[in-house]
């Protein structure tokens, strides 16, 4: 391996060394000693570098190999991803559209439920209103008729209260006029009293008067004239 590398160098030295082509890059070696070099290196170069060369070949040709099988694989991988996928679109559409449908169907099914439960809420929404309109017309009528019963009874209540306090006060004023005619008659029969005591007093008195002067003129006349100008014994003043 040591004779690789030398033979190598001396390569390097001859082709550094070597006249060059005017007007060019190239350069003259000596064709011998060059092949003789080469053939140096090629014998020295172990046997295993030319199986690990055939590996290389080889391996190239595997990944060769290789490459395209992937190649092929990555298009019947892509080939079976959009059928796959095409498939999957379809089958997607197909229960989009199965969905769709279900969804319709339920949705009418619904709207129709819902229009049947409205129906029946409206009839029985009638219904109760009718019924609360029955019932509060027979309030209202009930109510109406407490209402004039109660106020036939309030007016003939108050007629009879009425009635009472006329009757109460007539018989305040029956018993105020009674009274007061009792009171004018004790005048009037107190004043006849004293009218007629007045009078009996007076012809009393008048009577008296008289039989005093009667009583005197007697004893006048007994007497004669030596009393006649006497006072009487007793005079009698109202």
């Amino acid at each position: 391996m040591y004779r690789v590398f030398e033979a190598l160098d001396e390569l390097v030295t001859i082709v550094e060394e070597a006249r060059g082509v005017p007007m060019t890059s190239g350069c003259v070696v000596p064709r011998g000693d060059v092949l003789e070099l080469l053939d140096d290196v090629r014998d020295a170069i172990p046997a295993e570098l030319d199986d690990a060369q055939d590996v290389l070949d080889h391996r190239d040709e595997l990944v060769g190999k290789a490459k395209h099988e992937a190649e092929a694989g990555v298009s019947k991988a892509r080939a079976d991803a959009d059928r796959i996928l095409a498939e999957a679109q379809a089958e997607a559409e197909r229960m989009l559209s199965e969905a769709r449908a279900r969804a319709e169907r339920m949705v009418a099914e619904a709207e129709d439920q819902a229009e049947r439960t409205v129906a029946a809420g409206r009839q029985e929404y009638d219904e109760l209103v009718g019924r609360a309109h029955s019932e509060a017309d027979r309030m209202i009528q009930a109510g109406r008729a407490n209402y004039e019963r109660a106020t036939e009874e309030g007016r003939a209540e108050q007629a009879r209260l009425v009635d009472s306090t006329e009757v109460v006060r007539a018989a305040h004023a029956e018993s105020a006029r009674v009274l007061d005619a009792a009171q004018s008659e004790a005048i009037r029969l107190r004043n006849e009293c004293d009218a007629y005591v007045d009078g009996k007093l007076a012809d009393f008195e008048d009577l008296l008067a008289h039989t005093l002067r009667s009583v005197g003129k007697g004893r006048s006349h007994l007497r004669g004239p030596a009393i006649a100008g006497a006072a009487a014994p007793f005079d009698y003043h109202d």
